[in-house]
């Protein structure tokens, strides 16, 4: 990997370390896609750039965060 790329993975360091809040970050599959869902925000994590994001996504998975298929936030008010 590049260092360019590395920088930017340190970003989103916080998405596969220990939280105090469990399940928080969740990667929702849908549509043979892989998206980095906070249920926090209730929202999608904006990951702008496809390598770091397949790259995020490995370290999530290698960490042992949840994987889903179904909606993973709270209904919208």
């Amino acid at each position: 990997m590049s260092t360019r790329t590395d920088n930017d993975n340190t970003r989103y360091a916080h998405l596969w370390q220990g939280s105090p809040y469990p399940h928080r970050w969740v990667l929702w599959d849908i549509a043979d896609d892989i998206l980095v869902f906070d249920r926090d925000a209730n929202g999608l994590v904006d990951i702008d750039d496809e390598r770091v994001r397949q790259e995020v996504v490995r370290r999530m998975r290698e960490a042992g965060v949840p994987e889903s298929d179904d909606y993973p936030g709270r209904p919208c008010s």
